[in-house]
């Protein structure tokens, strides 16, 4: 074919305008299109709120408590978000803490060991709970739901029953008299004086988690892995991503944020009840999904689990300082879910629109 009959070339300016990898997106379009701009609109609504509805709220000292009661369900948001944004839930997250706490207290107590010893056993044997998880999830290809809600009934049962077993009644012996406890209490249940405020060690922990976690999700090959598990397993699998050892892994790091956990409740209170816990793992998947996760998976960010925490952590005090009846405090919870949710898939069908 001579050049005088070659078809005429497409001027290249409009092709690679048309190409969306090189278009330019405004800062709005890029905001709509994160998935935990619902849960910061929604937490600056609940400040705003609380602002003007508790006189106490805006003082230093209640905004380190506020801070301090996110943390506690925020630590353990930020590996349950990284778990539903793989497509999978933990319903054993709430007694696994208080399981990781009675074996570090029992063991601890009935070896006369070292403090530091049942901390390490507690490590194993909660990481052990995860695999377990994991494992038993990605053999049997049953729903998550199924295999952590039996997990769940498993550890309410062993919790209950080898504290009674061990220590005859339903809370273990105090360890407080024992070596290694101040260490211990100093790495998991400190905290900072800075002026007249008191900031717990546990919101250091939970940063470092949601950093972590940030990192891992949109800087590292695992945080693709996470998102395609998530997304669609079988797809995943046929583009070579390793889903069973990336969902095992999601689980182990639920068990490991359990430990932390546990081991504060231990260590703050020198002694464990058996039957705590139950029920606090809706509250970890409440702050995930009022963080802008999906129910379906391969959708989330572990800030916006951070930020969920912190609308519980603001709600449950702020109540307190507005002196309302804390009887209300589930109601509200369940009205910020549903609300959080209708907010958060409005913004994504926008985001999708402007795409």
């Amino acid at each position: 074919m001579s050049p005088a009959d070659a078809p005429p070339r497409q001027p290249a300016g409009p092709q690679a305008a048309g190409d969306e990898r090189l278009m330019h997106r405004s800062l709005v379009h890029r905001l709509m299109g994160r998935p935990e701009l619902g849960s910061v609109v929604g937490a600056a609504a609940v400040f705003l709120f609380f602002t003007f509805a508790a006189e106490p709220f805006l003082r230093a000292s209640s905004l380190s408590t506020v801070l301090y009661a996110s943390s506690t369900i925020g630590i353990m948001a930020v590996p349950v978000a990284l778990l539903m944004i793989g497509g999978e839930f933990d319903l054993s997250a709430g007694v696994m803490v208080v399981s990781s706490a009675l074996i570090s207290s029992m063991f601890s107590y009935q070896m006369t060991a070292n403090t530091w010893v049942g901390v390490g056993v507690s490590l194993l044997v909660t990481l052990a709970i995860g695999f377990f998880n994991g494992f038993l999830l990605t053999r049997t290809r049953l729903p998550s739901f199924i295999i952590t809600l039996g997990t769940f009934f498993m550890l309410t049962g062993l919790n209950l029953g080898f504290t009674k077993l061990i220590s005859g009644t339903v809370s273990t012996k105090t360890i407080a008299d024992m070596e290694g406890f101040a260490s211990a209490r100093a790495v998991f249940a400190s905290h900072l004086t800075l002026g007249s405020v008191d900031i717990q060690i546990t919101i250091l922990w939970w940063i470092a988690l949601v950093a972590v976690a940030t990192w891992v999700l949109l800087r590292t090959r695992v945080g693709n892995w996470i998102f395609a598990s998530g997304g669609g397993a079988d797809a995943a699998r046929a583009v070579g991503v390793p889903v069973t050892k990336t969902k095992i892994g999601l689980y182990m790091g639920v068990a490991f944020a359990a430990w932390i956990s546990g081991q504060h409740l231990l260590f703050s209170y020198d002694a464990i009840q058996s039957g705590d816990g139950v029920g606090n793992e809706f509250l970890y998947i409440i702050a995930a999904v009022v963080g802008g996760c999906l129910m379906t998976g391969g959708y989330g960010s572990a800030i916006g689990s951070a930020v969920g925490a912190f609308i519980f952590g603001m709600t449950s005090k702020g109540i307190v300082y507005a002196q309302w009846n804390p009887d209300w405090f589930k109601f509200f919870l369940g009205a910020m879910l549903l609300l959080a949710t209708l907010l958060n898939a409005w913004v994504r069908k926008r985001a999708e629109e402007k795409a």
